[in-house]
């Protein structure tokens, strides 16, 4: 297997833990946005500061697109741990990944990356093999809705986040030094809006400051690090559907770990969506 193909998948199955360390939060979804980041700050800026250095390519445009990515993530996390908390981990997770139809459209018409045909029928089969995975879950709860249009509204600020991501590695910024500064940023920006929001902030066991540590260090930083390194050697486009392998991985450990079981039409979804990803593999795109 290519090696950015086999980090992209181990740092969305990563990320796929995510939905059950929010589900399992003490904390409000917001402050569990910042705490995600707010934690994982310190590690990363050891890991990269222990690394030896090489030196860097310097580059135009650096902070406005370390800001623009900070800022995305900030709206991405923010909006989808909401969601998580109103809708099903299936529905969530599905809406959050359609941020690839915007991906897609955002390189075809800035980066110059033209889908093929190929590319473009594993795309529309990612997204009907999502579709039939949470068609179940509609009905999760009275809130489903609104949890809905918040994941939908994620999926907006996930684009940008991959998009702003893509440019800086292809820039030549480093995986470390763009996680530790970018989850800086995310933190500073979410840090006011969780005190806005009049939620809980602090845990109130030692079982929930786990469960926080676990979602900064598992998700975001091994998972979203692993995924910044892929995307230096992947197109934008078909990177963004590799990740609705995230669905596809959170569906099943709400099932192992919530209880929200999954029926033989959400397995047939999860396996067209792996069908999928090889097409759009197999087409990716052309320059």
């Amino acid at each position: 297997m290519n090696p950015a193909l086999g980090a992209l998948l181990l740092g969305a199955t990563c990320i796929a833990l995510s939905p059950i360390f929010v589900r399992l939060s003490e904390a409000g979804p917001t402050a569990t946005a910042f705490w995600r980041v707010a934690l994982a700050v310190p590690v990363l800026w050891m890991l990269y500061w222990a690394r030896p250095k090489v030196g860097a390519r310097r580059y135009s445009g650096k902070w406005p697109l370390l800001l623009a990515a900070g800022f995305a993530f900030a709206g991405d996390l923010g909006f989808w741990h909401a969601s998580v908390k109103l809708t099903s981990v299936a529905n969530s997770t599905l809406l959050a990944n359609l941020a690839s139809i915007f991906v897609t459209l955002a390189a075809w018409i800035f980066l110059r990356e033209r889908p093929t045909r190929l590319f473009l029928g594993g795309l529309a089969a990612a997204l009907a093999g999502v579709g039939l995975l949470v068609h179940t879950s509609l009905g999760f709860s009275s809130t489903g809705l609104l949890g809905d249009a918040l994941g939908l509204v994620t999926a907006m600020f996930y684009a940008g986040y991959i998009l702003a991501v893509k440019g800086l590695r292809d820039r030549g910024e480093t995986t470390l030094h763009l996680m530790a500064v970018t989850t800086t940023i995310t933190a500073i920006f979410l840090f006011p809006a969780a005190l806005a929001s009049g939620e809980q902030m602090l845990p109130a066991s030692a079982y929930g400051w786990w469960v926080l540590i676990g979602l900064a260090l598992v998700s975001h930083a091994a998972g979203q690090g692993l995924i910044a390194y892929a995307l230096a050697h992947l197109p934008a486009a078909f990177s963004s559907v590799s990740l609705l392998f995230q669905p596809v991985m959170a569906a099943l450990f709400a099932w192992l770990l919530l209880s929200e079981g999954l029926v033989p039409l959400q397995v047939l979804g999860g396996l067209v969506v792996l069908a999928g990803i090889y097409l759009a593999r197999r087409g990716s795109v052309s320059g």
